[in-house]
């Protein structure tokens, strides 16, 4: 792999901006993992005589990239684990969208399934069997020629849930042909990223936020003039 982009890193945490099409754990592809990739680099940057342990905290899309937690011990991936589940972690991504967006701020709350043969997530408006309630909310940024720059705060982890609930409001994010995208983007990745999170650090108990910064493309690098 390349060195990562290591965004901070103690004994207890290494969190990195993943790149769009590196793949955070092992799936049917039988493609390198990052926690694999990973793993080799710390032990051999470190000199490391026996193994490496490393945990994944939460998932990100492959297309997708931005900020990234891996514990470095079992206690601090038990207590990060603790937080997700408990949603005491502040996550904001940045998006850019083919549409401007019905409102400039909007709450979605919408049920989702996933399917499993198509891996696709369907979203509906009221409960329906076992679809899960799926929430965030968006805050339009402003325009970027023919897009636009939307921001997204999450406050529930479903499978594909920015994706499939932009889309159900006509704003499908850019290069996501799954969920109605005119086109692909030249690289394969989706023009979604995570750019910020926020939490109280497993050990020092210390608020700490990190912030990826977007990737290294022309259209990406606009939106920083929306940065505050």
């Amino acid at each position: 792999m390349n060195n990562p982009e290591i965004l901070f890193e103690d004994n207890h945490l290494l969190i990195i901006n993943k790149r769009a099409g590196e793949l955070a754990q092992g799936d049917e592809t039988g493609d390198i993992p990052l926690i694999d990739s990973l793993k080799d680099y710390i032990k051999k940057r470190d000199n490391k005589p026996g193994n490496v342990f490393l945990g994944l905290v939460h998932r990100l899309d492959r297309p997708t990239s931005g900020v990234l937690i891996f514990a470095k011990t079992s206690k601090a991936l038990t207590r990060m684990n603790e937080m997700f589940q408990k949603r005491n972690i502040d996550k904001i991504y940045r998006t850019i969208v083919q549409s401007k967006p019905p409102q400039n701020f909007e709450r979605l709350e919408h049920y989702l399934r996933k399917n499993p043969k198509n891996n696709k997530t369907t979203v509906y408006n009221k409960p329906t069997g076992d679809a899960k309630k799926a929430i965030l909310e968006y805050t339009y940024l402003g325009a970027l020629d023919s897009f636009h720059c939307v921001e997204v705060k999450l406050f529930t982890g479903r499978s594909h849930q920015i994706r499939a609930q932009l889309s159900s409001v006509g704003c499908p994010i850019k290069g996501d042909l799954k969920y109605g995208a005119k086109r692909s983007n030249p690289d394969g990745s989706i023009c979604l990223h995570a750019h910020r999170i926020t939490f109280e650090h497993p050990v020092k108990k210390e608020e700490m936020t990190v912030i990826a910064p977007v990737p290294n493309d022309k259209i990406w690098q606009a939106t920083n003039k929306f940065n505050t």
